[in-house]
């Protein structure tokens, strides 16, 4: 256990309900389920953190159940204190568990104790459901005149047929839906269509000035997660509500639940990051000419000057900016000021007698220059700083290829833990969990990237605990690392090739292979269909729930994937009975920001490649290495095809953070295992 400050005192005339444990045991018992020692540990520790409003930082092993080991507590205080409580989630899996299975069950069997029935919400991003003013023209099409299209029936072929029909039956759906939400829209449609019906959180006119306010449904879904106890979102909801300190998104909440908090800074990150493009400003001054008839030689100059400045910059981090590029994103920035100065005294000018599209056309107009303006602004000030001083990292990215994308700038904080610390942490009381919260057995490592150690940290009291798992992994289970293959270059080598195929076939099929790309996942596949007698499927070939779905129905059948793979996936029982790593999951050395991230480190005394780096690499190995053991009766082994594991420095820092198996590098022995686990 880690910790850091003494406990608070309790806050005068605070509500205190039942003990966490007595209302587990009701749950448990209504539900005819069995409590786990770990589920009671975690759930008396939520319970404690919220009443101490002390931050919580607790790791709970695959199948212990903590999704009920932190809502009954969550629960209770929501319903004793009138309070709401957010739960944020990083997949749309487990947030679809919580919403639609823990919580009605939940509700359920707790009524009784709490003396009414707790309430919910999922709550999403406002691109995901209809928008009313769109489909009554207040905003103009994206496609011309595709709303025009009168039936399914119109002529049409190819993109532009199908993507008409597609509106036509969108229109159709708005007429009878009650959600408006696009996931309860079967089939669904293409981005492209949606986009036609929706608008994102940007383009909104809000509340105040949209002429259909009272019919929204993403305001109906707002107003009643006012009035819930539970709401659920995702960790990108949560990161803007606490960066833009707008309160819009969420309501007032005095808890906050992550679940699958391992993913929370990355998603932070990817919130906070932003992109500019000659393609955007493009788009930005086409906005302006058809939404306001402003014609802007400024921003099409800036345009061209930003297009020829990345043609000449080399992809790649920018440490010292190019003064073509400098120059040109400060003259971004300024064409998209004066644009917006001439955007709000054209408002003025305007008749208050303006059409509703006209107004909708003016808004989108400026909310894309506005978008344009506030990433150049913050692109100038980092040239202004200089890469030593910046508290951003800039790079620049250019496709290869006929298809690739042109050269674009893109920009991320070079750490977000004082972000989550001043926007997040210091508002309400956090509990974090996850499967693996801790990186070489400590809590430090995620701390630190929360902002909750350090010197401004230090104010933030918080607990760390690691309630264990319901499994025993050293019998259920074999790590066995290649010890005798050479460290892994570019492609997969013929031995390491060799070891796979009498793994799998060892193993009867039953493999989860976990690649390192997709370009290691496609040869691999193509490799073992020569070399094994069972069936591999290979990510890309298929939707990728469609490929789970056959694994998991065909034992002998193998599935090779890439990073949607290493998480998320739950198949128990003998489909997978091993999981192959082709490689220790380091993030590339030329990925922009890690290496900055890195190089920030070492300057300030420490390591870099272990701070950044490894530890990257331990979260995404023990996630990988979770999806082998998930029920009690599962058995099996999982082959880091990566010598580095065993040989290595860092290979005991990274072989300390998964799960504890049974270790061995022979390879004689994790075969006759494989083959006694295939023929029982």
């Amino acid at each position: 256990m880690s910790t850091s400050t003494e406990n608070p005192p309790r806050v005068s005339g605070e509500v205190e309900g039942p003990e966490a444990a007595d209302l587990l045991d009701t749950v448990v018992d209504a539900l005819g389920g069995q409590r786990r020692d770990g589920q009671a540990r975690m759930a008396q520790a939520v319970t404690d953190a919220i009443r101490t409003r002390r931050h919580l930082l607790v790791q709970a092993g695959t199948g212990t159940g903590k999704s009920m080991a932190y809502l009954v507590p969550a629960v209770a205080h929501a319903v004793h204190t009138d309070r709401t409580v957010v739960v944020t989630t990083a997949t749309l899996a487990l947030q679809a568990q919580v919403v639609e299975r823990d919580l009605p069950r939940l509700a359920e069997a707790i009524a009784p104790a709490l003396h009414r029935a707790p309430t919910w919400e999922l709550l999403k991003g406002r691109a995901n459901y209809l928008c009313r003013n769109k489909l009554d023209g207040g905003f103009p099409s994206d496609e011309g005149a595709l709303f025009d299209i009168a039936a399914p029936t119109s002529e049409g072929s190819g993109d532009t047929g199908r993507l008409g029909r597609e509106v036509v039956r969108l229109r159709e759906w708005a007429e009878t839906t009650d959600t408006g939400d696009r996931d309860d829209l079967d089939p669904g449609v293409s981005d492209r269509a949606w986009r036609q019906v929706s608008v994102s959180a940007r383009e909104c006119l809000g509340s105040q000035r949209c002429p259909v306010a009272a019919e929204c449904f993403s305001e109906r879904v707002r107003a009643r997660a006012r009035e819930v106890d539970v709401v659920v979102t995702n960790h990108a909801m949560t990161a803007i509500d606490a960066m833009e300190n707008s309160g819009l998104l969420l309501p007032e909440h005095d808890v906050l639940i992550v679940d699958e908090a391992h993913e929370l800074a990355d998603r932070v990150t990817a919130v906070a990051t932003a992109e500019l493009s000659a393609s955007v400003l493009h788009a930005a001054s086409r906005r302006l000419r058809r939404g306001a008839g402003i014609v802007s030689e400024q921003l099409d100059d800036a345009a061209v000057a930003l297009e020829a400045a990345l043609e000449e910059t080399p992809p790649g981090r920018l440490d010292r900016w190019p003064d073509a590029l400098a120059d040109a994103v400060v003259a971004v920035r300024d064409a998209a000021r004066q644009a917006l100065t001439d955007l709000k005294d054209a408002g003025e000018a305007s008749s208050k007698e303006e059409d509703t599209e006209s107004r909708g056309a003016r808004h989108l107009a400026r909310a894309a220059v506005q978008e344009v303006f506030s990433v150049a602004e913050r692109l100038a000030e980092d040239v202004g700083r200089g890469a030593q001083d910046s508290y951003d990292v800039a790079w620049v990215t250019a496709g290869f290829g006929a298809a690739a994308r042109p050269p674009s700038l893109h920009i991320a904080p070079l750490s977000v833990a004082g972000l989550l610390r001043e926007k997040l942490f210091s508002e309400r009381t956090v509990v974090a969990t996850s499967a693996t919260l801790t990186l070489g057995g400590s809590f430090d490592p995620v701390a630190g990237a929360f902002g909750l150690k350090g010197e401004k940290g230090a104010k933030t009291p918080w607990t760390g605990v690691d309630v264990g798992s319901p499994f025993d992994y050293p019998r259920q289970g074999i790590l066995y690392v290649a010890r005798h293959l050479p460290p892994p270059g570019r492609g997969a080598s013929e031995a390491a090739l060799d070891d796979l195929a009498a793994l799998v076939e060892a193993a009867g099929g039953r493999t989860l292979g976990l690649f390192s790309s997709r370009r290691a996942a496609e040869e691999a596949a193509e490799a073992l269909r020569k070399r094994v007698s069972t069936p591999v499927l290979c990510q890309g070939e298929d939707r990728l729930p469609k490929l789970v779905r056959d694994f998991t129905a065909d034992p002998e059948t193998s599935l090779f994937g890439t990073m949607s793979l290493w998480q998320g996936v739950d198949v128990p029982g003998a489909s997978c009975s091993l999981v192959v790593i082709d490689r220790i999951p380091f993030p590339r050395p030329d990925d922009p920001l890690m290496s900055a991230r890195a190089r920030a480190v070492d300057v300030a005394g420490g390591n870099g490649f272990l701070t950044v780096s490894v530890a990257h690499a331990a979260v995404r190995l023990a996630q990988g290495a979770g999806r082998l053991i998930r029920a009690a009766g599962d058995r099996g082994v999982v082959a880091v095809l990566d010598s580095r594991l065993a040989t290595a420095r860092y290979g005991g820092f990274l072989r300390q953070t998964l799960p504890d198996f049974w270790p061995t590098t022979s390879t004689e022995t994790v075969l006759a295992s494989l083959r006694r686990l295939r023929e029982g």
